[in-house]
């Protein structure tokens, strides 16, 4: 006879069956916070219509589809090329989606897999199928993210881009949100499996290097990560 153990995922419960014997299974929770040090760049579109028909029709349902065009607080006084940073129900806070951090997570473990035979990268080249694994076994929480950016305020930057053409070489400008270095986001990473703890800290150590939002090639967006306690106090990496 089977008996059953529960495993807990916020306010759920899922029973696991387990042969002779009950046992609670722990899920890995790292609750961390990220600190920009240099500004980062918003990504959503600022038109409704371009955001709901290609960006939000990638998130991950239907219900989020509208939830996520409806963030964007688009403003008739703000150019529609502009790229932006979701906003909360108030529309004042700024804020990233969940699945933007395992987007992160996703793109760090590919650019880690290049580098053979190197302590910092050893635990992501041996993670096989790694998009299945952060898809299905690697959580973030809450869903949505708020930026505290601890008195400062959302900027603006405009850079050109160029690009080859039939026509030649094109330039045309590109238009973003800023939130200033400084900012904080915190956040509760959840492991399945006890083993993909230590690539996930590999991929946090990334962010110094290559970070959040658009223009991540030119250095925006990087930051440095804390472990942090319930309270929000910061915690040592030895704790």
């Amino acid at each position: 006879m089977q008996r059953h153990s529960e495993v807990r995922f916020g306010n759920s419960t899922l029973c696991v069956a387990m042969a002779n014997k009950e046992k609670e299974v722990e899920m890995k929770r790292l609750k961390v916070r990220f600190t920009f040090t240099e500004p980062v760049l918003g990504t959503a579109s600022n038109n409704r219509e371009i955001h709901s028909e290609f960006i939000a029709s990638h998130a991950p349902n239907a219900k989020s589809r509208d939830e996520e065009v409806a963030a964007i607080g688009v403003e008739e006084s703000i150019e529609k090329s502009m790229t932006v940073f979701p906003r909360f129900d108030d529309g004042d806070i700024p804020m990233f989606w969940d699945y933007q951090i395992k987007g992160f997570f996703k793109d760090t473990c590919s650019s880690l897999k290049r580098c053979k035979n190197q302590d910092y990268s050893k635990e992501s080249c041996k993670m096989s199928a790694f998009k299945k694994v952060i898809d299905g076994c690697i959580f973030v929480e809450p869903r949505k993210i708020p930026i505290d950016m601890h008195g400062g305020s959302i900027g603006n930057l405009q850079r050109p881009l160029r690009g080859q053409t039939a026509q030649g070489e094109r330039i045309s400008l590109a238009n973003s949100e800023t939130v200033p270095a400084g900012s904080t986001i915190d956040l509760t990473i959840i492991c399945l499996a006890d083993e993909h703890e230590k690539a996930v800290i590999e991929w946090l150590n990334y962010g110094t290097l290559r970070g959040l939002g658009q223009w991540r090639n030119g250095s925006y967006g990087r930051f440095e990560w804390d472990y942090i306690n319930d309270d929000g106090r910061k915690l040592s990496k030895d704790d």
